[in-house]
């Protein structure tokens, strides 16, 4: 899968999605950061590439239809998070992966489980 990681995910985070094999670059690699995200969309609807980020506007399937993009994964961390807490998510969208396409579709990735949203097909 090719991924795009938010400008508020590290190396790290790039390094555990390149080890369960997939295509990963970075805001910060491309010079992307400060896009506004409706260009950063775009940008990935480009590419190919799903989205990963913790911003939570992305998490709003009325303003980003899930459906027109190559997926978008909304990391939701606990309260007072730590650093390990931002690792398990990004490993439990890892895992994720390994077993559905996340293209078409919303991901918010919770710590010990994922919520998906996918627009249902009109008659």
């Amino acid at each position: 899968m090719k991924l795009k990681l938010d400008e508020n995910l590290g190396l790290r985070g790039k390094a555990i999605l390149l080890a369960a094999g997939h295509d990963v670059c970075t805001v910060v690699e491309q010079s992307l950061a400060g896009y506004e995200d409706r260009a950063l969309i775009e940008r990935c609807h480009t590419e190919g590439r799903g989205l990963v980020t913790l911003d939570l506007d992305f998490a709003n399937p009325l303003v980003f239809q899930p459906s027109q993009y190559p997926g978008i994964a909304v990391l939701r961390l606990p309260p007072r998070p730590s650093h390990a807490d931002l690792l398990a998510l990004v490993q439990t969208l890892a895992n994720a992966l390994e077993h559905d396409p996340i293209v078409g579709k919303l991901w918010i990735v919770e710590p010990a489980r994922i919520r998906i949203y996918q627009e249902q097909p009109t008659d």
